[in-house]
Parts: C-alpha cells; sequence; structure tokens
C-alpha cells in the first residue's frame, strides 16, 4: 500500500434533511441508514482503507462529535480526528487538514471524500481514485470524479468538460451551479456534463499552493499555525483561529478558479443520499414498492412509501401512497415524498414551537 496516499474524511455535516433520524447531535454518517449493519461512516472508512494506509486516514468533523467518530471507527487515534471549533464550509477545513498532511509528507497526495454517499462496486471506485492519485503524482493538477447523469437532476452541481477531450481524465471548462429543469435537460443533451460528487484527488503541494494564490488571506491565517501542526498546541491554535476564517467552499475558493482542474467520469454507481427519496431508490422494495429499514411493517393497500422505526416495531401502513414516515422516539413525521425538499423548513417549524430538543 503506498504510504504516500492519504484521505480526508469529512464528517461535519448535520443532514437535516434525513430529520428526524439525523439531528445535530447525532447526524446522519453515523448511522445505519441503509439497514446492513454499518453506519455510512463505517462504510465510508472500509471503502477507503482498502488502497489508503488506516493511520493516513483523517476525520475532518465538528468537535461535538469528536466521541462519535472514535466510538464507531475504533482503529483511528485521536489524532487522526480533525476537529472543527466553528462551522465554516468546506474550503478551511481542506486546508488546514492539507497542512498538516504536507507538515507529516510533502510527497502526499489525498483524496477528499464525503462521509455519507452509497458507493456499490467499491473495486471500481477503488481504481478510478487510483488512477487520479497516479496522475496527481506526476502533475500539478486538480482532479475530481464526476457521474454520468441518469436524468435531469435539478440537485446537483454540474461539471462540464472539453468535448475533444478524448482522454480518461477530461479538462475541466467549467463547473455549473445546480440548474433548473430546462438546463438539466439542456446538459444533459449536450453530453459532455457531469454531476459534481464533491470528491477531490489532489497533491498537498498542489492544493496548499492553489490556497496561496486564489485564497491568499485563506492561506496566511493557517500558514502561521504551522509550527503547532501536529504537536500538542495544535488545538489551541485552532480554537482560537478557526473562527477567523471565511465561510466558503472548496468550490467557490479554488475550483472555479483552477486553470489546471481534470475529472474522471467515474465507472461506478453513486448515490449522495441526500434525501429519503434517495435513500428510498437504493434500498429494496417489497412487492408493493414499499423500502423498508429496520421495522416490521404491515402493509394495506400502501404503495411505494419510504418507512423507516425503530428496530423491532411493528408498524401498520393503511392506505399511504408515496409517504416518507420515519418513527424516531418523541418524533413522527409523515410526509409526501413529494415534499421530502420540505423536511428543512418542517424542522425548522417543530425548533420554533417545541425548541431544539428534537433537532
Amino acid at each position: 500500500m503506498n504510504k504516500n496516499y492519504y484521505a480526508v474524511l469529512m464528517a461535519g455535516g448535520v443532514g437535516s434533511r434525513f430529520w428526524p433520524i439525523s439531528t445535530s447531535e447525532n447526524p446522519k454518517q453515523f448511522h445505519d441508514m441503509l439497514g446492513t449493519g454499518d453506519t455510512l461512516i463505517q462504510k465510508t472508512f472500509k471503502r477507503l482503507e482498502q488502497f489508503v494506509p488506516i493511520e493516513n486516514i483523517l476525520i475532518l468533523t465538528n468537535e461535538r462529535y469528536n466521541d462519535l467518530v472514535l466510538e464507531q471507527l475504533p482503529l483511528v487515534k485521536q489524532e487522526q480526528v480533525v476537529l472543527e471549533p466553528a462551522m465554516r464550509n468546506t474550503a478551511p477545513c481542506i486546508l488546514y487538514a492539507a497542512l498538516k498532511i504536507q507538515k507529516m509528507n510533502p510527497n502526499g497526495v489525498m483524496i477528499v471524500a464525503p462521509s455519507d454517499h452509497w458507493i456499490e462496486d467499491e473495486a471500481a471506485f477503488a481504481k478510478d481514485v487510483t488512477l487520479c492519485f497516479e496522475r496527481c503524482e506526476k502533475e500539478e493538477v486538480l482532479c475530481t470524479l464526476g457521474i454520468t447523469p441518469t436524468f435531469p437532476n435539478t440537485g446537483f452541481g454540474y461539471i462540464e468538460y472539453e468535448k475533444e477531450d478524448d482522454g480518461r481524465l477530461k479538462k475541466v471548462r467549467q463547473f455549473r451551479e445546480k440548474p433548473n429543469y430546462e438546463m438539466a435537460k439542456e446538459f444533459l443533451d449536450q453530453g459532455n456534463f457531469l454531476w459534481n460528487a464533491g470528491i477531490f484527488i489532489w497533491g498537498v503541494d498542489t492544493i496548499v499552493n492553489a490556497f496561496k494564490r486564489y485564497q491568499p488571506t485563506q492561506f496566511a491565517l493557517f500558514e502561521s499555525g504551522l509550527l503547532y501542526y501536529n504537536t500538542a498546541d495544535e488545538s489551541d491554535f485552532i480554537k482560537e483561529n478557526y473562527p477567523k476564517a471565511e465561510n466558503i467552499s472548496i468550490d467557490y475558493a479554488i475550483l472555479e478558479n483552477s486553470k489546471s482542474i481534470f475529472v474522471l467520469p467515474a465507472t461506478f454507481d453513486w448515490n449522495d443520499l441526500g434525501t429519503w427519496g434517495s435513500l428510498y431508490d437504493k434500498l429494496d422494495k417489497d412487492e408493493s414498492g414499499n423500502a423498508i429499514v429496520n421495522s416490521e411493517v404491515v402493509s394495506l393497500g400502501a404503495k411505494g412509501n419510504m418507512v423507516r422505526g425503530p428496530k423491532d416495531k411493528i408498524i401498520v401502513v393503511d392506505g399511504l401512497e408515496d409517504y416518507i414516515v420515519v418513527d424516531r422516539k418523541e418524533v413522527l413525521l409523515i410526509c409526501p415524498k413529494a415534499k421530502e425538499q420540505d423536511i428543512k423548513q418542517i424542522l425548522a417549524k417543530v425548533k420554533d414551537q417545541f425548541g431544539d430538543k428534537h433537532a
């Protein structure tokens, strides 16, 4: 296994569209959303350890989830858990992790991967990532994995690549924001657009130099802590300085500025598991098209529902069609699948009425 390979596993999100299972105290990446016996972060860790040394896997998360990470990933040491004292989007935490890795190994190449994605063909995933690693070892380029669109999805950003590029890794022309339906259909018709999966590969020197060029203020803030990284004084420096970082995504900070980005159309099936509907799509269904996690369900003329409850709980669903039914302790959610994007607003109303204890 290549000792220069590193992985940065992003595990700081709240996943509010999976409420009421996902809460701010225990978000979706720490749940067994698929009913497989592994939580999402455990599945992602196992996927990465196939080609990255375990000691080279860093977990980026909010400091409130430190104990959850160590409990669910017993092979990880405390120094591998990179704690964010404040929510500042993806750019600051990626720069922070890159500087830590660069100090350990200037020849390192790293993958940045979300902790909550579904990938079935893990061998194909490892092969695709290794191809990008090898390119990044040789050249000062930024690589990303793109997913071939299967329908005009308006919930993802898109990557437009140069049509005439016939290489496996294709030169990126530009990143495109989440489109409306008509624009998404146009993207698919053009044939050189991929879904942005948010999985990135680059050399640590390359990404650090990109921050130095395109985000000099952010770079100066984090570089000032170089002496403290990977030492006992790191935590104090980060607690004082991390909240000063600009709240900005890696897409805006670096990817929309760089001219040296390549995308590899992925050879594996992928789902970002961002909503109950996306989870429904990936689960096995009963004869009436109901997807069921954990619970025992009695279905009476019920079709196309996403049902999840506590283990061994019997849930009777009579006559419902295309609904989300989620039972968690003090909260029961019954919502049409067509309105799954409104769950954030539903959660906000619950917080207004009952406070944060169920959020």
